[in-house]
C-alpha cells in the first residue's frame, strides 16, 4: 500500500520522510491506513515503515498489537537525501529519464522514460543504473532482441528502456512488494503495459525463461544463484551489474567458465562494476 501526499515542491514527491525501522514483517492488511503512510520496504525479514508526518504512537500501537514485530529505530531525512539526490530530468544512453512533474521533451529525439521513482532506488543518479542502460542501448545494436527480462526490477526504469528499444517482451521480476508496485505504475506511465509484464518472485526462479537478453542489477549473492549454465542458454545476451571490484573479479571468472564473452565493461568511481556479454 502506497500514497503519494501533495508534494512539498515542485521538484519532489514527497514531504520529509518519517522512516520506522522494525524487525518482522508486517502481517496481511496491517499496513496504517492515512493519508500520511507512504509505503512499507521490506527485506530480510525487516520493514521499513515510511511516513509523511511524526508517527511514532501510531507505529508502537502497531508493534504493541504483534509479538512478531519490535521497533528498532527510526530517523527522519528529506526526500533527497534518501534518493542520493534532486530528482530531475536526465539523459542517459540515448534515454531521457523524466519525473512526472517534469514535462518531457517534445523533439522525438529521445527515447523517454517518465518514472517516478517514489520510495525505491532506481532513479538514474547511481553509476549502476546509469552504465545498465548504456549496456541496454549497446545490446540492442544492430538487432533488437525479441525478449528480454529485468531481474530485480526496482522502480522498473530498465524494463521500460528495454520496452524503449523495441523490444517486445519485457519480463520485470522483484522480490520486493512495494518495488513491483511502482515498477508497474512506472510501466502504465508509459503506456507499456502491452510489452512489459511485472511480477513478484525470486530473480533465481525466473532467470531460465525464455529471452534473449537478461538485465540483471542485482545483489551479487542473488547473482551468484543466477550464473548456471541452465540460466544460460548458447546466443542469450547478458547485463550484470551491481558488483564491488572484489565480487567482479569472481563474476568474471564465472562468466568466463559459463563460455560467455565479456564484450564491455564498465567501471564507475573504481567501485561499481558492469558487465555486457554474450554466451556463444
Amino acid at each position: 500500500m502506497t500514497r503519494s501526499p501533495e508534494p512539498k515542491t515542485a521538484d519532489s514527491p514527497f514531504r520529509d520522510l518519517y522512516i520506522y525501522y522494525l524487525r518482522g514483517r508486517l502481517q496481511p492488511g496491517r499496513c496504517p491506513d492515512a493519508d500520511d503512510f507512504l509505503g512499507n520496504w521490506e527485506e530480510d525479514g525487516y520493514s521499513f515503515l515510511f511516513f509523511g508526518r511524526p508517527a511514532r504512537e501510531r507505529v508502537e500501537a502497531l508493534v504493541d498489537g504483534d509479538p512478531g514485530l519490535d521497533l528498532l529505530d527510526e530517523t527522519v531525512m528529506s526526500y533527497e537525501q534518501w534518493q542520493g539526490g534532486r530528482i530531475g530530468a536526465m539523459t542517459v544512453a540515448g534515454f531521457t529519464i523524466v519525473p512526472p512533474w517534469e514535462a518531457p521533451p517534445t523533439d522525438g529525439a529521445h527515447r523517454v522514460i517518465v518514472l517516478d521513482p517514489g520510495l525505491v532506488f532506481g532513479n538514474g543518479l547511481h553509476p549502476t543504473t546509469r552504465d545498465c542502460l548504456a549496456a541496454i542501448e549497446l545490446a540492442c545494436r544492430p538487432c533488437v532482441p525479441r525478449a528480454a527480462m529485468d531481474l530485480g526490477t526496482g522502480t522498473g526504469v530498465l524494463a521500460v528502456a528495454l520496452a524503449r528499444c523495441g523490444i517486445e517482451r519485457v519480463l520485470a521480476v522483484d522480490n520486493n512488494p512495494l518495488c513491483v508496485r511502482t515498477a508497474a505504475d512506472n510501466v502504465r506511465r508509459n503506456g507499456l503495459e502491452n510489452q512489459v509484464l511485472v511480477v513478484q518472485g525470486r530473480a533465481e526462479d525466473h532467470a531460465a525463461a525464455g529471452a534473449d537478453l537478461m538485465v540483471a542489477n542485482i545483489h551479487h549473492e542473488v547473482m551468484g544463484r543466477l550464473l548456471k549454465a541452465e540460466n544460460l542458454p548458447s546466443g542469450r545476451h547478458v547485463v550484470l551489474s551491481g558488483l564491488l571490484r572484489s565480487e567482479a573479479r569472481g563474476v568474471a571468472a564465472r562468466l568466463s567458465a559459463l563460455g560467455v564473452e565479456i564484450r564491455r565493461q564498465w567501471t564507475q568511481d573504481g567501485i561499481w562494476h558492469t558487465f555486457y556479454g554474450v554466451r556463444n
